[in-house]
């Protein structure tokens, strides 16, 4: 008897369906987001779920150094201040944290919490006021650190802010857990983030800003003396998706008028952060030779 006749045996069966089950298993990321793309368009996920769930899967991407509040803006108390000196600081910054130096940013040597001080506005504290006893320790991280590791260690140690140390070991800023979970939730914004309050533009180098993609293009032009057109767009964001022609994802470049736009974080409908950076004069003519 051909045994090409004989029906499939038991185990070949089971063969087949296992192999029919996990051939439609996503095999990498993009693979997921399509999948997780189809089940949106079947009604199974809404598209806040949906572009949260992307968000999060970003934050494994991107590192410290791309959402960190860069050392010139971070509002600091010097630990030889007194109380009637460096309390006007805390209450015109509205923060709940302030890294304290020791005379110079780059020698950060704890953490003074806001509530900590509020008992010596009492007459019968103010007398015994001593900063080392009130500071909370500093922690200490590279620039590199992935946003999702941090997230993982705010957690587990309980901590909301860390100092962030470059590469020589000076300190390049400081970042909070806000700071992290506004790239999976949006912009947190409390009644002080209001106005010229509120950080659209991040400075991290001479050549390398962070912007959030819903600052205005005016405020953009007015900021690095550009002259993009305010009336097609009001946003840099919606700059930036006429640009590319499309919604872009993370890691995706455009070059628009001598300046190059980096996609750090966006989802299916719109642009959140992304990093900007003059094109150096030379590469404008290398690029513009080569066409």
């Amino acid at each position: 008897m051909d045994n090409s006749d004989k029906p499939p045996s038991y185990l070949q069966r089971i063969t087949e369906r296992l192999q029919s089950r996990f051939s439609s298993e996503p095999l990498s990321r993009a693979q997921l987001i399509e999948l997780l793309a189809k089940s949106q368009r079947r009604g199974l996920l809404d598209q806040d779920a949906l572009d949260t769930i992307q968000r999060v899967l970003q934050v494994a991407d991107m590192q410290v150094r791309d959402i960190m509040i860069p050392r010139p803006k971070m509002v600091v108390v010097n630990k030889d201040s007194p109380p009637e000196k460096f309390l006007p600081v805390l209450v015109e910054s509205a923060h709940s944290r302030f890294p304290v130096i020791d005379g110079d940013r780059d020698k950060v040597i704890g953490i003074l919490l806001a509530k900590d001080v509020l008992r010596y506005f009492e007459k019968t504290h103010k007398d015994r006021f001593n900063m080392r006893e009130m500071l909370r320790p500093a922690v200490f991280i590279p620039e590199s650190k992935r946003l999702n590791v941090l997230l993982t260690e705010f957690r587990a140690n309980r901590n909301h802010m860390a100092i962030v140390v470059d590469e020589y070991g000076g300190i390049a800023g400081l970042v909070t857990i806000e700071d992290v979970l506004e790239q999976i939730v949006g912009d947190i914004e409390d009644e002080h983030d209001t106005g010229e309050d509120a950080e659209m533009i991040l400075q991290h180098d001479d050549n390398e800003y962070v912007v959030k993609a819903l600052l205005p293009i005016e405020d953009f032009n007015a900021y690095f003396e550009t002259a993009f057109d305010v009336e097609e767009n009001d946003t840099v964001g919606g700059l930036i998706i006429q640009g590319f022609g499309h919604v872009p994802k993370p890691g995706e470049l455009v070059e628009l008028n001598g300046f190059r736009f980096e996609i750090l974080n966006a989802d299916s409908r719109r642009v959140h952060l992304i990093k900007v950076s003059m094109i150096e004069t030379a590469e404008v003519e290398e690029n513009t030779s080569a066409i």
